[in-house]
């Protein structure tokens, strides 16, 4: 049964869906980062001022956070620099298993074919 479920793990199909699984939560987390911490507070600020609100960063919300946008995105080209080299090592196992597959042993095809020949005309 683990040998099974090794097999089952190391098709590529699992292994990319949870590559891309994993991928999309860290891009949504900067996609969020981006409209909560960037756009957001850029289209506010037109209306807090239009409201009589002086000075911007006296609300919490129209105030622009470029270091929570680039933190995001420093997250996510670290967690997709991490999935590479998993993935990289996902592949240099399995071709390991593939080129270390075993040799069959005994005689080949045209060895047997020759003895059954060499049978047939004693």
């Amino acid at each position: 049964m683990l040998k099974e479920f090794k097999a089952f793990v190391m098709k590529g199909n699992v292994i990319d869906l949870a590559v891309a699984v994993i991928l999309g939560a860290a891009f949504s987390a900067i996609i969020s980062s981006l409209v909560d911490d960037i756009i957001t507070p850029l289209l506010l600020s037109p209306v807090m001022k239009a409201t009589g609100v002086e000075n911007i960063g006296e609300l919490a919300y129209g105030v622009v956070k470029y270091g929570k946008f680039i933190a995001a995105t420093i997250k996510f080209l670290l967690i997709a620099w991490i999935l590479f080299l998993i993935v990289k090592g996902f592949n240099a196992i399995k071709k390991k298993e593939e080129t270390a597959a075993p040799v069959p042993s005994g005689p080949s095809q045209e060895e047997l074919l020759m003895q059954i020949r060499d049978l047939l005309k004693k």
